[in-house]
C-alpha cells in the first residue's frame, strides 16, 4: 500500500471516531505539556494504537493519543505525544500524523516542544516563538518518493514558520503579560543530550534553543503548504551555558511549572488565531 492510500484508510478511521465537522488547529503537545488535552469540551480521545498505519509513542510525558473537542470556541486536534528519531521511527514515520491532518482538512498547524536554552541572556522558563530552524542532521522526513499529492518535489522553506501567527503569539503573549522570545530552534537528533561542544557550535550558528523533535514536523508542513506557528518551552538552559546536568525527568518538571504560563497562552493565541 502506497504513501496516500495509508493517509486515506488513517484519517478516515480518525473521522468516522471525531465526526466530519471542520477543525480549526492541529495541536502538538511536547513534554511535559499534554495536560491541555485535558481540558477540552467534548473531547473524543483515540489512542495512536487504534488508528491504521499510525506509529506508537514510548517516551515518558507523551500519553499516545490524539484529543479532538473545543477549546476557547474552536475545534481542535491535539497530539498528547508525538513521534521521535530517536525512538527509532524513521523521519518519514515521525511527520505521518501531520500528513494525515492535511489529509483530514486541517490547514493550521501549532507546534510545542521543550527545548534548551543556547541563548546566554535568555533564562530556562522563558518562551520562545520559532522563527526559524537549523538541520543538519543529512536525512529529511521527505526523502524518497515524493507523491505529488502532498507537494512539489523542491520547495521553499523560507516560510516554514508563519510570521502572520508569529506576530499573533507575541501579541497575545502581551496582553497576558508574557514576554515571548522569537529565535531559532536547532534540531538535533538524540536521545542524548547535546554536549558542550555542540551546544557552542548551536550558539555560533545562531541557534537560540536546542531540542530533538519539532523541525521534521515543521518541514512537512511546509511541504503541505500549512500555517505553521511553533513555541518552545525552554525548561532548561543547554549543556555547558550552566554547570547543571542535564536529564529527562526535570525537562518534564520544568514543563510542567511552566503549565500556568504556557496553558493560558495557548488558549488566547487559539480563541483569536488569525488564519
Amino acid at each position: 500500500m502506497d504513501l496516500i492510500e495509508c493517509l486515506k484508510e488513517s484519517a478516515a478511521y480518525i473521522l468516522t471516531r471525531c465526526g466530519t465537522e471542520n477543525i480549526d488547529v492541529a495541536i502538538v503537545l511536547g513534554s511535559g505539556l499534554g495536560d491541555l488535552a485535558e481540558q477540552l469540551d467534548r473531547p473524543v480521545y483515540i489512542p495512536y494504537g487504534d488508528i491504521p498505519h499510525f506509529p506508537f509513542s514510548t517516551v515518558q510525558g507523551h500519553k499516545g493519543r490524539l484529543a479532538i473537542g473545543y477549546l476557547e470556541g474552536k475545534r481542535v486536534l491535539c497530539m498528547q505525544g508525538r513521534f521521535h528519531f530517536y525512538e527509532g521511527w524513521s523521519l518519514q514515520e515521525c511527520v505521518y500524523p501531520i500528513q494525515t491532518f492535511k489529509e483530514m482538512g486541517i490547514e493550521n498547524l501549532f507546534l510545542t516542544n521543550a527545548g534548551g536554552c543556547t541563548n546566554k541572556d535568555w533564562k530556562g522558563g522563558d518562551l520562545m516563538v520559532i522563527s526559524d530552524h537549523i538541520k543538519l542532521m543529512g536525512d529529511s522526513p521527505l526523502r524518497g518518493p515524493n507523491p505529488d499529492a502532498l507537494g512539489e518535489r523542491f520547495f521553499d522553506m523560507g516560510s516554514a514558520w508563519n510570521k502572520t501567527l508569529q506576530e499573533h503569539a507575541i501579541s497575545c503573549g502581551k496582553e497576558l503579560g508574557v514576554e515571548l522570545r522569537r529565535g531559532v530552534y536547532m534540531f538535533f537528533g538524540g536521545p542524548q543530550f547535546e554536549t558542550p561542544a555542540e551546544i557552542r557550535v548551536a550558539q555560533l550558528l545562531g541557534a537560540d534553543a536546542v531540542g530533538m523533535s519539532t523541525v521534521p514536523e515543521a518541514i512537512a508542513a511546509s511541504h503541505l503548504k500549512m500555517n505553521t506557528l511553533g513555541i518552545s518551552a525552554l525548561t532548561n538552559m543547554a549543556a555547558g551555558v550552566c554547570e547543571n546536568s542535564l536529564n529527562h525527568k526535570e525537562v518534564l518538571e520544568a514543563g510542567n511549572k511552566m503549565k500556568s504560563t504556557f496553558q493560558p497562552l495557548v488558549r488566547r493565541i487559539i480563541k483569536t488565531w488569525p488564519l
